[in-house]
């Protein structure tokens, strides 16, 4: 498994935050012991296995930096559901590296390791990032080259483990199951946005209104004008053609449009977004087809490792440094910048 959908896997499976912390359900029904029993510098402990405040710090220092890169620093003033985004990119980092060092006590199980050779590109990739680090970056991440060698190991082992556990999963995905059709679409919105960006549903009134119009288009389709011509004077989507497959649309929205053929133009379809006049292009998109394919096996993958994993995780013991995770925050420091960990490992283990 690639790195970025480890990580990616991290933020969509219910985040192991919830079963370090006891907060919120988590769908784990996991054992959690708080405990008092931590070495100073030690934020949590996954039954053996133990992460240190400096190898947090890496990870959120990284999250930290590369959302400043993109939004600057006055991003850190939003807010949503009553939560700061800095306490978010907090939780974010916790849940990628407990979740690392679960699925390497996985690995302990399945006996999976590293061969000398991965071994040798975990520490020749650590020696490149350290290099890339100044020497206020190390004194306040509090890091060493070992410690970047130690999460450079867990990186690879938690990939191999996942293909370990996937290895045997190769399920036949019919063309039916991973069709994917080209469409053009008209909509005509029955919402608008507010001044945040908050969207407000027009009234039973503006509604009839909108439909009318939809009706009025949809009957210039079927009439034989121009489709494009249709899309640049009445659309108010900022896209106009569409591929997919099956369960990637709005179900009304989908159903609709699977059931034309080629030039063939729907009737009025609502979805949550407003009125649409669907013209189907290509009823099966080979090379996409075959692009969904290799997309749904890779999915079926995920669910198989999900599995597992979840399995697993209910039989640990976790215990939190509540103490310390309570002072962890961010490092403002024009000094402190990097931001490449993710990207460094990459160059050496391969997308």
């Amino acid at each position: 498994m690639a790195l970025k959908r480890i990580l990616a896997a991290i933020l969509t499976a219910g985040l192991l935050l919830n079963t370090l912390t006891g907060c919120g359900e988590g769908g784990f029904g996991t054992k959690v012991v708080l405990t008092t029993g931590f070495e100073k510098d030690e934020i949590f402990r996954i039954e053996t296995n133990s992460c240190k405040l400096s190898e947090l710090m890496v990870y959120l220092t990284t999250i930290q930096n590369r959302y400043e890169s993109v939004f600057g620093r006055e991003i850190w003033e939003t807010r949503a559901d009553g939560m700061t985004l800095e306490e978010n990119v907090k939780n974010i980092a916790l849940a990628q590296i407990a979740q690392i060092k679960t699925m390497n006590l996985m690995a302990e199980k399945y006996e999976v390791k590293l061969s000398d050779e991965e071994e040798a590109r975990a520490e020749n990739a650590a020696k490149a990032y350290y290099e890339t680090l100044g020497d206020r970056e190390i004194e306040l991440m509090g890091v060493t080259e070992k410690t970047i060698r130690s999460l450079y190991k867990e990186l690879a082992r938690a990939e191999k483990m996942y293909q370990y556990t996937i290895k045997d999963i190769n399920p036949e995905i019919s063309d039916d199951e991973a069709r994917t059709i080209t469409v053009q679409h008209i909509l005509i919105k029955t919402y608008a946005l507010d001044g945040t960006g908050k969207k407000i549903e027009y009234t039973e009134e503006a509604k009839k209104e909108a439909y009318k119009r939809a009706v009025e288009v949809m009957g210039l389709a079927k009439a034989g004008e121009d489709f494009d011509a249709l899309i640049r004077r009445y659309s108010e989507d900022d896209k106009a053609t569409y591929s997919f497959g099956k369960g990637e649309m709005d179900e009304a929205f989908e159903t609709a449009a699977f059931n034309l053929g080629t030039e063939e133009i729907s009737d009025v379809v609502e979805t949550e977004f407003g009125y649409h006049i669907i013209k189907c292009i290509n009823t099966f998109d080979k090379e996409e087809t075959d692009a969904n394919k290799v997309k749904i096996v890779e999915q079926r993958r995920e669910e198989a490792f999900g599995q597992e994993y979840d399995a697993y995780v209910e039989t640990l013991t976790r215990n939190l440094n509540e103490e310390l995770w309570d002072t962890v925050s961010f490092i403002h420091d024009e000094d402190v910048s990097t931001q490449n960990f993710f990207e460094i490992y990459t160059e050496y283990f391969g997308s």
